[in-house]
């Protein structure tokens, strides 16, 4: 499975000065949030149609800029974000790959859930609709190297409950949140990765 939409998942929770709907959702969200706690389902489907690609798993993110991505099923995966460094992690491929937080998210969508509160000159926002009971939210990156062309954000009442990425391939990425917690006790350690030993490191 493709680590780009794992990457643009973990970022869009930065925001400017609101009046209503989704975006006034996520401006409140972002205040009152510093840490999260969910499970994930995520779908992927290719420009083609083909059958789509489905994952499970867990998120944990502290803001600002440290995020634990879990991947279960059907492969383990794991990317972490200790402020400073982003490490991926393939089991199957017995490799790490480590980059800098900024080299790594920059204006991606990993900056929005776990982001430091100033990534809105990374994006426009625009209210989009209503849809099955969720208020939604379109992020659109200010640059053209990005990587994607727009993200959505679902909000029912004050809970996140979904996203939809839409990168530069045509590929749509679809995350559905359950039993999301805000501000709970996250230890620090679900945010430190040590590589197995062993294992092939990439990278910074």
């Amino acid at each position: 499975m493709s680590l780009i939409p794992i990457l643009m998942l973990v970022c869009l929770l930065a925001t400017q000065t609101a009046t209503a709907g989704a975006i006034d959702k996520l401006h409140r969200f972002l205040e009152s949030t510093k840490t999260v706690r969910a499970d994930f389902a995520q779908i992927v489907v290719a420009k083609n149609g083909r059958k789509p690609q489905q994952s499970s798993g867990t998120i944990s993110f502290a803001r600002p800029g440290k995020f634990r991505w879990q991947v279960d099923k059907p492969y383990s995966q794991l990317l972490v974000g200790d402020g400073d460094k982003v490490w991926i992690y393939d089991p199957d491929l017995r490799q790490v790959t480590v980059k800098k937080v900024g080299a790594a998210l920059g204006g991606s969508p990993a900056a929005l859930l776990a982001g430091d509160g100033t990534l809105e000159k990374n994006f426009v926002l625009n209210e989009a609709g209503e849809r099955e009971g969720i208020e939604w939210l379109e992020a659109i990156p200010k640059s053209p190297d990005s990587g994607f062309e727009k993200i959505r954000l679902g909000f029912a009442g004050a809970d996140l409950k979904a996203m939809e990425l839409f990168d530069n391939f045509g590929q749509t990425t679809t995350l559905l949140f359950a039993r999301l917690e805000r501000n709970p006790q996250l230890s620090p350690a679900t945010f430190r990765f040590t590589p197995p030993a062993g294992v092939d490191i990439l990278g910074d």
